[in-house]
């Protein structure tokens, strides 16, 4: 391991990046959506002679402004800043294989905001023609930063075989467009658009539900419920060509969930699976019976509540997509505690910790506790907290040392039937630090002292330290 580790207590890291990602996208899934919505919009009221619909478009690009300009620039920067503190080895790979790829869509960005500003503020300044013309600027760039960042998140569950096979070599950028071009590529593209032209329906209605009664107000607001018919529509066929092109093993974490729907039993990704089903359906009937059959009635209220929804519904297919990647941050290539495929077998014979340049001075030959904890933060903590989301004194309960060994064991071999096998990477550890892992898990629920030559206790020695510690 060539990075230190960021230890955030009770969310962990994983929510960190999850908490700005699903903000980020919900705005930045807008402004592709919402861009080509000003375009289309501003096109349609020119060819048609609505000049009613030109004060109010106005209006929703300085909203779109202030929204994508200003949150969605932030919250992209923090993600940057969140993925490199998170999981710094695979936002190394990412580098290494897409700069120049990142380099293109920055480019591409600085021409959306650009152009987004000068059509707000051009406003009335230009001829009708010229100011079309920066819409459609802005619609196109805004498309072309999706294109690009695109191969860079489907990379990371499908990277491809021909980009796998030559992992390994020097020459990365070489397999660019295999890795850029990978299997889920295309389908992604369109279910993001289709999202995208929905959410720009749905941002669209929080705006205009803002402005003063018209008729010009509630034809705008039947007129931007029509921008989610192609997601409803659409988004099945989509979601099935999908899913034939994500790996069997990944389908199988989903599969997990909804195979136990009969026995009554729901899973995390059933829930999931089932959250966004109910939200995207809640959304369809809001914006038919409050916004498109009576728009007049339409409030800020509702409109917010459809937004919250939406939000709820984007927040579901993320964690789902990301549940999926499971037990990889880079699919066959990376695990998500950031050890390479290729490293765990040399990690199992010189240890974890031989090959950590951030590995503390006191980790050294038979400093259980100590060495415990560290492997504890390399191997574990990418998905697991102590005390927070999926804590691991939770997760551990009572179980001995004898349990606590098998479960190691099993992550250890890493065998096809093992419970484990789909979503936990394999233990990379030496079998003395497989010994001092141990402690430190079963230090967590019984007290143990953190005594560093102290030897990995027995289930009846545990109870006597818990006696007491309680004493």
């Amino acid at each position: 391991m060539n990075y230190p580790v960021w230890e955030v207590p009770g969310i962990g890291t994983p929510w960190v990046i999850g908490c700005i990602a699903i903000f980020h996208v919900m705005i930045s899934h807008f402004a592709v959506g919402g861009g080509c919505y000003l375009a289309i919009a501003m096109r349609k009221a020119l060819k048609e002679n609505r000049r009613d619909w030109l004060p109010l478009l106005h209006s929703h690009s300085k909203f779109f402004l202030l929204i994508t300009g200003v949150f969605g620039t932030v919250s992209g920067v923090g993600i940057w800043f969140a993925i490199g503190l998170v999981n710094p080895g695979a936002t190394s790979a990412l580098i290494h294989n897409f700069v120049f790829g990142w380099a293109i869509e920055w480019l591409f960005f600085l021409v959306e905001v650009s152009s987004i500003v000068v059509f707000y503020y051009a406003w009335g300044r230009i001829s009708d023609k010229l100011h079309l013309q920066v819409a459609y600027l802005y619609a196109v760039s805004s498309i072309l930063t999706l294109v690009i960042i695109n191969g860079i998140l489907t990379f990371m569950l499908t990277p491809g075989h021909t980009w796998l096979e030559h992992a390994s070599d020097r020459n990365l950028p070489a397999y660019f467009w295999y890795a850029f071009f990978n299997p889920t590529y295309f389908p992604s593209l369109f279910m993001r658009m289709l999202a995208m032209m929905s959410l720009a329906g749905v941002w669209a209605l929080v705006s205009y539900s803002r402005l003063e009664q018209s008729a010009t107000r509630d034809q705008l607001i039947r007129w931007s419920v029509t921008w989610l018919i192609p997601a409803f529509l659409l988004m099945p066929v989509v979601f099935f060509w999908y899913q034939h092109q994500i790996p069997a093993s990944n389908w199988h974490l989903t599969q997990l969930g909804m195979a136990t729907i009969g026995a009554g039993t729901f899973t995390q990704i059933t829930r999931i699976a089932l959250l966004s089903i109910m939200a995207t359906s809640t959304i369809a009937a809001i914006a038919y019976f409050f916004a498109y059959k009576s728009p007049k009635d339409f409030t800020t209220g509702h409109a917010l509540s459809l937004l919250f929804i939406a939000l709820m519904a984007t927040a579901s297919t993320e964690y789902a997509r990301e549940a999926i990647r499971k037990p990889f941050v880079i699919g066959s290539y990376m695990y998500s505690n950031g050890v390479r495929v290729k490293d765990v077998a040399a990690y199992r014979t010189d240890g974890y910790i031989a090959h950590s340049a951030w590995a503390p001075s006191v980790s050294s030959k038979g400093v259980k506790y100590e060495e415990g904890r560290f492997l504890f933060r390399g191997e574990c903590m990418s998905c697991h907290t102590i005390n927070g989301y999926r804590s691991m004194k939770h997760l551990l309960g009572d179980r001995d040392d004898k349990a606590i060994g098998n479960i190691l064991t099993m992550l250890k071999e890493n065998k096809p039937d093992s419970p484990y096998h789909a979503f936990m990477p394999p233990l990379a550890t030496s079998d003395e630090e497989t010994d001092a892992l141990k402690y430190y898990l079963l230090s967590l629920n019984h007290k143990l002292p953190k005594n560093p030559n102290a030897p990995i206790p027995t289930p009846e020695t545990a109870k006597s330290a818990v006696k007491v510690a309680h004493s």
